[in-house]
């Protein structure tokens, strides 16, 4: 585990990997990628080959520091998932979804909110009281906060610590935090050392991830972006026809376990979709959550954070490398 963590931990300081003196030139990219998993990916596919611009890099360890960069200017493009995309959203940054990623059915043990083992605590309303570890607006947040409002229990019922995962993991394991509601690739390791689940994510909550965009780089970057969400939507073609393809990237990318990898491959097969109605009214349930918890008091029009004429059709053919 302490690998792990200190794989993870490399990306928490927001590492800038290649990046320009010219930050504003029109003919490059620059994306965010959690975990490695946008830059695994379209890079093991191949699908940035022949690309008429340059891609710069920058990794995050969450969504949230990903999100702080892109509304500040300093990165273009990056994914993230429903819960903190609509957090920064509401908070007032300007930012907008390009481009949409669903998980058909999220699986088992790709979110969830878990104990140590030894905890006495066996349900929800056993937390009554207990400090709570995740990061702000993230999925894991919102997991709690759906989880707490389906048991018809109170928002402060539990006391949320907000942390890094990294630094969440640490106060897991030190005793100093009761529960830890996290995801792939870090939930994995938790489970394999003996955390216990309380309420797992799956028919829960929905797996939407976005595409989300500076406000500034829709305007002056729009033909790249739908270029690279067009090739994005290829690339996770592949991923799902190659999962092992995309462990070993994913692995050789972020230096996570092979065993890791895997899971985080296996438990995030996205589809690229439209941006439509139903998406943005599913959405709506996650803001509905975090305002109906006192979490978000934003009242910024919903429909107005979405861009819908970037992407047209609801997924690609595979591209890329295959294995044998």
């Amino acid at each position: 585990m302490r690998r792990l963590i200190l794989a993870l931990g490399v990306l928490l300081a927001v590492t800038a990997c290649s990046r320009s003196a010219e930050p504003n030139r029109a003919d490059v990219l620059h994306i965010g990628s959690q975990r490695g998993g946008t830059k695994a990916v379209m890079i093991a596919s191949g699908a940035l080959e022949g690309a008429p611009y340059t891609v710069e890099w920058s990794e995050f360890a969450a969504a949230q520091p990903l999100l702080e960069a892109i509304g500040a200017g300093a990165v273009d493009l990056g994914l993230a998932g429903d819960a903190p995309f609509t957090f920064a959203y509401q908070s007032g940054s300007p930012i907008k979804a390009v481009g949409a990623q669903f998980v058909t059915e999220r699986p088992a043990g790709a979110l969830a909110l878990v104990v140590p083992g030894n905890s006495p605590a066996h349900s929800l309303a056993d937390l009554k009281g207990k400090k709570i570890a995740t990061t702000r607006g993230s999925v894991g947040h919102h997991l709690v906060i759906r989880a707490l409002r389906q048991a018809k229990l109170p928002p402060d019922w539990v006391i949320f610590t907000f942390l890094a995962p990294g630094d969440a993991k640490a106060a897991f394991s030190s005793g100093t935090i009761d529960g830890w509601a996290i995801w792939t690739p870090y939930l994995a390791p938790a489970l394999k050392e003996g955390a216990r689940t309380i309420v797992d994510g799956r028919g829960l909550i929905n797996a939407y991830s976005f595409d989300v965009a500076n406000e500034k780089a829709i305007a002056a970057k729009r033909a790249l972006l739908a270029d690279f969400l067009r090739r994005e939507a290829r690339a996770l073609a592949w991923a799902r026809a190659n999962p092992d393809a995309y462990a070993a990237a994913l692995a050789k990318e972020t230096g996570l376990p092979p065993d890791v990898a895997r899971d985080y491959a296996a438990k995030n097969a996205r589809s690229a979709v439209p941006i439509d109605d139903a998406v943005i009214g599913d959405v709506r349930q996650v803001l509905d959550d975090f305002r109906a918890s006192g979490a978000v008091r934003g009242d910024r029009a919903l429909a107005d954070g979405f861009e819908r004429d970037f992407t047209t059709t609801k997924s690609a053919a595979p591209s890329g490398p295959t294995t044998g």
